[in-house]
């Protein structure tokens, strides 16, 4: 996961500062020494972590923090502080043009970085928000580019303008915005080429589409697992055809994180969204307060409460009544099974950990324990039983558990350590009326619920 190491090695630090009563000058220095080498192996540009380091060490060693009552507490707030504005302080949205207006967003990056599955996912995201965009294949020269942009604009129910891949990406472009003022869209999405490294044939394509056609904006998506050549990419791309925006792609993945902290203070230019998965629901706002949060490892629970309401469509009126049998300890197999379809739709259970208060250095350990074939074993159980047995657990008698192991395909002891830790599940909820349902009447964050 993104920021694993980062947030170790800083924790670590913020520890140390924690357990001293009062600071001196030294234990400041040497703290950010150590931050300093945490950033650099997480591949933050050196100039950066330079600059970083400076503007923290001269905040944190003035009398104020020096003399305060928790001098540790207060250094940490300032490299919390310091770290928002590394990444850009306040959240960008794309610019849109007012009134009926259309406006033409142009996606370009090389090849391999996910730019196509990157603007069929921004296409989504502005669809509900109201808007009516058009999404437009520019890219004739991979193979398979046109069919995997239509197969994700039907996916995301949008629009797929096309003209082939005989014809020039200018002309297409040109053709769009034609088809988008007769057709009704207010949004053009112009899914460009990438190569496989930057070259003066691509650049030359961007400038000719940006000169006959009014773009009004330009993004970048870089793969954040390159680390610093995303931000050498995003470097050269501002500097030859001027970009206005970057999206951060596989920002799940095994990546250090490098290109998250430093992309706008080497280019100027501001991260837009953050590609969190493959699905084209795995698009985040990038919001520089709760990255900051999740890289110092203090949860981000704001951004796990809108992706619960995004991703979770439920009755409130069965919603209200399963919190109720929650908060009594009266949830049955139903309930349960409802809630790992749920924690699926969210990303599954590691993805949520991840988004909470202090959970950063036991992840790996948690991750460890998440055994995702477990869980799949546990939904087999579920699904081997009637209808009744769901409902009613106290039916489960020996000749019917051994009927659902064989059903499930597995042991008669799985079954009935299962059915064991369900009933511990349901004492434990009982206990903890506040994580399972509040005055809003909705479970956990945002109608969320854990099956555990």
């Amino acid at each position: 996961m993104a920021f694993e190491s980062l947030t170790d090695k800083l924790q670590n630090v913020f520890k140390s500062l924690r357990s001293k009563g009062r600071l001196t000058e030294e234990d400041v220095k040497l703290a950010l020494r150590e931050v300093k080498l945490a950033l650099l192996e997480a591949d933050v540009n050196f100039k950066v972590v330079k600059q970083f380091v400076k503007a923290v060490e001269e905040r944190a060693v003035g009398s104020d923090v020096m003399n305060g009552l928790n001098p540790g507490q207060m250094v940490i707030k300032i490299v919390n502080e310091e770290m928002v504005s590394l990444m850009g302080s306040d959240t960008t949205e794309i610019q849109m043009q007012p009134g009926k207006a259309i406006t033409t967003i142009m996606m370009c990056g090389l090849q391999g970085a996910g730019k196509t599955t990157t603007t069929a996912k921004i296409a989504g995201k502005l669809k509900l928000k109201g808007k009516k965009p058009l999404l437009v294949a520019c890219d004739v020269y991979r193979p398979a580019a046109i069919k995997q942009l239509q197969l994700n604009g039907e996916k995301q129910q949008v629009d797929v303008f096309s003209m082939g891949d005989n014809q020039s990406p200018v002309d297409i472009a040109k053709a769009s915005i034609e088809h988008a003022k007769k057709s009704g869209h207010n949004v053009v999405i112009l899914d460009t080429a990438g190569r496989l490294h930057i070259d003066d044939d691509m650049m030359t394509e961007l400038l000719n589409i940006k000169d006959q056609v009014e773009v009004h904006q330009t993004l970048l998506v870089v793969d954040a697992m390159t680390g610093q050549d995303a931000v050498t990419v995003a470097s050269e791309f501002n500097d030859r055809i001027g970009i206005d925006g970057v999206v951060l792609s596989k920002m799940d993945g095994d990546t250090r994180g490098g290109a998250a902290l430093s992309v706008k203070a080497v280019t100027g230019k501001p991260i837009l969204y953050v590609g969190m998965g493959e699905k084209l629901s795995d698009l985040e706002q990038f919001y520089p307060d709760r990255m900051a949060n999740r890289i110092l490892g203090m949860g981000d629970v704001l951004s796990l409460i809108e992706k619960a309401q995004e991703n979770l469509s439920i009755d409130e009126d069965k919603e209200k009544e399963m919190a109720a049998r929650m908060k009594k300890g009266k949830f049955d197999f139903e309930d349960y099974l409802e809630s790992m379809k749920q924690m699926r739709k969210m990303g599954g259970l590691s993805s949520i950990l991840s988004m909470l208060p202090g959970m950063g250095k036991q992840m790996g350990d948690l991750e460890s324990m998440i055994d995702e074939k477990q869980l799949a074993r546990t939904e087999a159980i579920i699904l081997s039983m009637t209808p009744e047995e769901r409902k009613n657990p106290k039916l489960l008698n020996l000749s019917r558990k051994g009927r659902i192991a064989k059903g499930a395909g597995v042991d008669m002891a799985v079954v009935n350590r299962f059915v064991k830790q369900f009933e511990q599940s349901q004492k434990m909820m009982k206990q903890m009326p506040g994580l399972m349902g509040g005055k809003r009447g909705r479970g956990g964050f945002g109608g969320m619920r854990f099956p555990f």
